[in-house]
């Protein structure tokens, strides 16, 4: 083994992500050991994740107690996380498989609850910004360092549940961030901070008393910090150009400059990895059809996924009037389908349908269609049980079905020397295709009319269906096939 593979033939699609990954011969563990490893990774991803949306219902009081603070101001304790996560993502995966990734994980847990303490005691919304991309940071170092460890100790029989269970524990504290947040912003905004405490805190001290490192044994010489550098830049302008284009406009010279900058930081970063000898992304694996299909339908369907969540809170609080509490409470039950569909049906279905990615383009044909059903059924008047319910029920699975059998299908291609670097892709994937998601809900519900407030939802509704109907025409045209070409 080198430090840069020669690039590998696809795997039959009909294989599990177990049997196509490359991996180190099996590790001995019993089950009881596997399942505290996995519930620790997951128990940090599940931080990270909940972080992303637990904050919007904290926003209006954290305005209300920094009087004097523009919206423009107070909209960086969203941002300045989104974008400096999504740009740490990449390259902390390649440090990780060099370094060691418990290391890295565990930097990232005692970053992201450090960062976590001081949001909590920001005195002013300045040293909140501050602390946020504190706590952005650990999460970006620990995100990726966590699945590729769940992928390095994991013996592979057991790895396609274990990815499921990871993915569904992520994906279930993204849809539970409203509900938590609702709770906890009755007692006090800064609650929404400090409730990490404890966990992370817990979670440190297992990693290091049960997860086993790992590394890339095989490495040599310096990394390309240079490349980093250009694909973090890269990575957080795309961040920077989304989140602000609904208030400069997508057509504007901001919008469009940013985005430029993004993509020659990006091209640079691709013309160094072509000549350096230890670079950030080793581009044989993006020319991997089911890694790169994994990771565009990825992008596509995190947009639908973060523009879901984000327009079933605006709903039921802008429409519906629902307290933060009553908003969190309704949307629960979609939530709670996540993590049976990911680890008992999503496997079934598998193995049933030929592979994880046909279970892939159904979840995706789930999701639109559970937010159709709501599109008909929308109305001004609350009708829960008989119209928003079902829907929200349908969504559930459909990411039950879909986050999981997307990880596996794009790990299925991995080595373990790669675990770290492949991880932080995917993982950039999920982040950069929910600020996509969100910017693009945020730009169509400006526009809520007075006289037909549904309008906008309408339209939002449709975005939403588009994003997910695309990711499964990529997954279709990527995931699916017995016999795939590199």
């Amino acid at each position: 083994m080198t430090s840069r593979p020669q690039a590998t033939p696809a795997q039959p699609e009909a294989a599990t992500p177990a049997a196509a990954v490359t991996a180190a011969p099996d590790t001995g563990r019993t089950p009881r050991q596997v399942a505290a490893i996995v519930g620790v990774l997951a128990l940090a991803v599940f931080m990270s994740s909940l972080d992303l949306f637990i904050v919007n219902l904290a926003f209006p009081y954290i305005g209300k107690q920094y009087t004097g603070t523009s919206l423009s101001e107070l909209s960086w304790v969203l941002n300045a996380y989104t974008i400096v996560f999504a740009a740490v993502l990449v390259p902390a995966g390649r440090w990780a498989d060099r370094v060691g990734r418990r290391r890295l994980f565990v930097a990232g847990l005692i970053g992201f609850t450090g960062g976590s303490l001081l949001c909590g005691l920001a005195p002013g919304v300045e040293a909140l910004i501050v602390a946020r991309v504190i706590q952005a940071a650990g999460a970006g170092l620990m995100v990726p360092a966590s699945l590729s460890l769940l992928l390095a100790a994991v013996p592979a029989p057991a790895r396609p549940r274990a990815i499921g269970t990871w993915a569904a524990v992520g994906a279930l504290g993204a849809a539970l961030g409203p509900v938590i947040g609702g709770a906890l912003v009755q007692i006090d905004w800064r609650w929404v901070f400090w409730i990490n405490l404890p966990v992370g805190l817990a979670a440190t001290l297992l990693a290091l008393r049960i997860v086993p490192e790992s590394k890339d044994e095989q490495a040599r010489g310096r990394p390309d910090v240079i490349g980093a550098v250009l694909l973090a830049a890269s990575v957080g302008l795309i961040a920077y150009a989304l989140v602000e284009a609904p208030t400069w406009g997508w057509g504007s010279a901001g919008f469009l400059g940013v985005l430029a900058a993004a993509l020659a930081s990006g091209a640079a970063m691709v013309w160094r990895s072509h000549r350096h000898h230890s670079p950030v992304i080793e581009l044989q694996l993006l020319r991997h059809r089911t890694f790169s299909g994994a990771f565009a339908t990825s992008i596509l369907y995190y947009a639908g996924f973060g523009a879901f969540v984000l327009n079933s809170v605006e709903f039921l609080t802008g429409v519906w009037h629902y307290s933060a509490v009553e908003a969190g409470l309704a949307i629960a039950p979609g939530p709670l389908m996540v993590l049976p569909f990911a680890r008992i049906v999503s496997p079934r279905l598998a193995a049933w349908l030929g592979g994880p990615g046909r279970v892939a383009v159904l979840g995706c044909v789930v999701n639109a269609g559970g937010q159709a059903l709501w599109l008909s059924q929308i109305q001004v008047h609350p009708a829960y049980l008989t119209h928003l319910l079902p829907a929200q029920l349908l969504g559930g699975a459909g990411v039950g079905l879909s986050i999981p059998t997307l990880l596996g299908a794009g790990s299925a291609s991995l080595t373990p020397a790669r675990f770290g670097t492949g991880s932080g892709i995917l993982n950039m994937a999920r982040q950069v295709g929910t600020v996509l998601g969100v910017a693009g809900l945020v730009a169509v519900l400006a526009h809520v009319s007075p006289t037909d407030p549904l309008a906008a939802f309408r339209h939002g509704l449709w975005l939403i269906i588009a994003f997910f109907v695309a990711a499964a025409l990529i997954a279709a045209a990527t995931l699916t096939r017995r016999t795939a070409t590199s």
